[in-house]
């Protein structure tokens, strides 16, 4: 394992609305860190989580404001840390870690379980909990409220699943489904116990699809009941995974207790607004380019300040995007892009001869993004260099100058 430091001091600038600076870069070489998630600890450890080949879920931290990374122990199958795929993190107000994972049948390539793993002591030792043994389980989704309840969602064959635990992870409560169809896109929570999950046509890892299910469920009482109303905008949505570039729908609350949706629409991101809990919402396109733009990412904070990413294009014109949005008034919101990059992830070619193909996808389906305590935000992006066989995921952090 690796670290390499860069102090980077460029920046896009907007006019009159400031500038999006890269304060620094880190690029952490060491194993596949695909679909990577990243928190921060309230003592400001970080925490980085990803997957990938050799099979299995990984975690790293930081106690030097990313300057340096190591490996943390999360524990082995037989203390049941037992996953290969999709990953989620989220830390409670009293510092307890939640790791989620997805189990995956590698040959069958469908999932086949959840887990989730609970640290007190700043990821020092663990306890896992199997929440799904299930055929066709997908894309788990871990958050915290401020009452410290911890809410998990995914899917399987009969819809968007959902647990909570409130004793900081000790046992956890199996609730009715949230919804009978379609896969669990994303999850979110309020300032006042709210929770959001995005319901998307998509699950069993793109092998099931129901037509007409793109909605936002809504539970205003700490997930003891829900509501159902259509997601904002228009989308496209097919059977066939890679012909969407869709996958996670990403869903925001603000301290103030706004709901956001911000998505991709061809060339185009949007997004949306609800201030009544998902009734009724308020649409903006925020920005558009000359290639299509998808799998989207989306953080509040604040009275409207977002932070999100997204990528555009293909192959060698793929970029990865990383924006700061202004959405705290009653008028249209204010995107400022900073400084855009190639990912640095590529899938094989279709011969073993071929040179490796530059992909968003061959790293995930987004791009993590959080607010730092200390001010700005931090972007995670993987690295999977096929050719020069380097591996490992890149720390940028961002201030607004």
């Amino acid at each position: 394992m690796r670290t390499i430091l860069a102090v980077c001091c460029f920046a896009v600038y907007a006019a009159g609305q400031g500038k999006l600076a890269v304060a620094a870069r880190v690029d952490h070489i060491d194993e596949r860190a695909k679909e990577p998630m990243v928190v921060e600890h309230p003592n400001g450890t970080l925490f980085v989580a990803g997957y990938g080949k050799p099979f299995g879920v990984r975690l790293w931290k930081s106690t030097d404001h990313g300057a340096a990374w190591t490996r943390v122990n999360k524990g082995s199958e037989t203390d049941g840390a037992v996953g290969t795929s999709d990953v989620d993190l989220a830390i409670s107000r009293d510092g307890t870690l939640y790791f989620a994972a997805l189990d995956v049948d590698q040959e069958a390539r469908v999932g086949r379980g959840v887990s989730i793993g609970v640290s007190n002591d700043t990821g020092s030792t663990w306890r896992w909990t199997r929440l799904s043994s299930q055929h066709t389980a997908d894309r788990p989704w871990v958050a915290v409220a401020a009452d410290g309840t911890a809410h998990v969602i995914w899917s399987e064959a009969a819809g968007v699943n959902y647990a909570v635990s409130r004793d900081h992870g000790g046992t956890w409560t199996q609730r009715p489904l949230i919804y009978e169809h379609g896969g669990s896109s994303h999850l979110a929570v309020g300032p006042r116990q709210e929770v959001a999950v995005r319901v998307t046509p998509l699950s069993g890892g793109g092998t099931k699809f129901d037509p007409g299910v793109d909605l936002i469920a809504v539970s205003t009482d700490g997930g003891a009941t829900w509501k159902t109303r259509p997601a904002p905008g228009n989308r496209e949505w097919s059977a066939s995974f890679s012909a969407t570039k869709r996958w996670v729908e990403p869903l925001a609350w603000d301290s103030k207790g706004a709901l956001y949706s911000f998505w991709a629409d061809g060339k185009e991101l949007w997004l949306a607004r609800s201030i009544d809990k998902g009734e009724t919402w308020a649409s903006w396109k925020v920005d558009s380019g000359d290639d299509i733009a998808y799998y989207p990412y989306l953080v509040a904070r604040g009275r409207g300040e977002l932070a999100a990413t997204w990528f555009s294009g293909d192959g060698e014109a793929t970029l990865s995007h990383i924006a700061k949005i202004d959405a705290s008034g009653s008028a249209a919101p204010k995107l400022v892009e900073g400084p855009s990059f190639h990912p640095e992830t590529w899938r094989p070619g279709a011969k073993p001869e071929d040179s490796p193909i530059r992909d968003a996808h061959a790293g995930g389906e987004y791009m993590p993004i959080t607010f730092l305590k200390a001010g700005g935000f931090a972007v995670v992006s993987s690295i999977i260099d096929l050719k020069a066989q380097r591996f490992g995921f890149t720390w940028w952090r961002l201030e607004s100058r």
